[in-house]
Order: C-alpha cells, then sequence, then structure tokens
C-alpha cells in the first residue's frame, strides 16, 4: 500500500507541477495576496474529486465522447484569452502591492474564477481523470485509493505550497516593475494555453 501511495504521490506530482493557466493563477494570486489559501484548496479539491472520478472509472467515459473535449476547448480558451488580456492591460497600470493585495472583490469573485481557470481548462481532465485515472484503475480495487491518496497528497502539497509561498514572498518584491514582469508573464502563459487548446479546433473547422 505504501508503495502504491508513492507512486501516486510521484505520478501527481509529475502531472501537477508545470507551467500552465492553473499553476500561472495560483502563483500570481499568492503574491497578490488575494485569498491563497481558498484559491490552493478549490484547486485541490477540484483536482482530488476529478482523480477520484477518474480511478472509479469516469476516464474512459470521456474518452469515447470527443464532444465533451471541444466543448471544453472553447469555453476554455475563450475564458484563458479575456484572463490574458486583462493580465495584459495591468502591465500598463502602475501597480504596488497595496493595491495588489486588496481583497475588495471578495472572496466569492476569487472563488469563481479559481473554479473557472480550473474546470474550463480541458488539460486539468487529461491530467487527472484520464491520466492520473487511467493509471489508478489498472491497480487492484484494494489499492485504487492509496493510489488516489498519493495523487490527492501531490496536488494538496504543491497548491497550498505555492500560494502560501508566493503569499510569503510578496512583501519582499513590491515594486511596480515586478508586478508588470508577473502579468506579462500571465498573459503569455494564459495565451499559450489558450493557443495550444484552440488550435486544433480552428484547423479541423478550416481544414
Amino acid at each position: 500500500m505504501l508503495l502504491t501511495y508513492a507512486t501516486g504521490l510521484g505520478l501527481g506530482a509529475g502531472t501537477i507541477i508545470a507551467i500552465g493557466a492553473q499553476n500561472a493563477f495560483v502563483l500570481t494570486q499568492g503574491l497578490r495576496r488575494n485569498y491563497p489559501a481558498l484559491v490552493a484548496l478549490v484547486c485541490a479539491i477540484c483536482d482530488a474529486l476529478l482523480i477520484t472520478a477518474g480511478v472509479a472509472g469516469l476516464g474512459t467515459i470521456v474518452s469515447t465522447y470527443p464532444l465533451l473535449t471541444k466543448i471544453a476547448a472553447w469555453g476554455g480558451g475563450g475564458f484563458l484569452i479575456w484572463y490574458g488580456w486583462s493580465a495584459f492591460m495591468r502591465v500598463f497600470q502602475d501597480e504596488k502591492l497595496s493595491q495588489s493585495s486588496d481583497t475588495s472583490k471578495g472572496w466569492r469573485a476569487i472563488l469563481s474564477t479559481t473554479l473557472a481557470v480550473t474546470l474550463l481548462n480541458p488539460h486539468v481532465y487529461l491530467d487527472t481523470v484520464v491520466v492520473l485515472g487511467g493509471i489508478g484503475g489498472q491497480y487492484p480495487a484494494d489499492e485504487r485509493l492509496a493510489f488516489a491518496l498519493g495523487a490527492m497528497s501531490a496536488s494538496f502539497i504543491w497548491f497550498f505550497g505555492i500560494a502560501l509561498g508566493a503569499a510569503w514572498l510578496a512583501p519582499y518584491i513590491a515594486r511596480p516593475i515586478t508586478w508588470k514582469i508577473i502579468d506579462a508573464i500571465t498573459a503569455g502563459v494564459m495565451w499559450l494555453v489558450a493557443w495550444h487548446l484552440l488550435a486544433p479546433e480552428i484547423t479541423a473547422l478550416i481544414g
């Protein structure tokens, strides 16, 4: 059981620890100190639910319905383009830490945006439901829970680590130029992921 847990932990870390829209969002919210613990918790819980569903067999069902992937790609790509544009526009504003850490939007706005970044990204389903779920589903029934718990642990450790770690570092990088760089990188990551999502769909339409 311990070896199965460790395998799930390692594979979970391998799929989660990558430069992408979700990680860029979590890191940015941590640096801005916009409810970093809430953001990390929502991302980790979503991963846990999707991993559970994948290990239980949902990955096989999703792979047989390409329409679901197309819907997620167009919805997620559109959202990421909009979010990237918002970050890009902030590059041209003089932003300080006192402004960035303002939570006047409220936790509900942060919650809804976190859910959108997480659930509108098909890569999340590919990593958790299809990949981790597919691997975990190959284990004997009595070992699947250990594998799933290992993968979930990787998610919780990673998201809380980068969110709270970034929040701790925020006071040390509280210069306007730093925020401009962060926003520029965030916009670039969001648009790059959106392109990877939409390029195949656009090619299919043109072709």
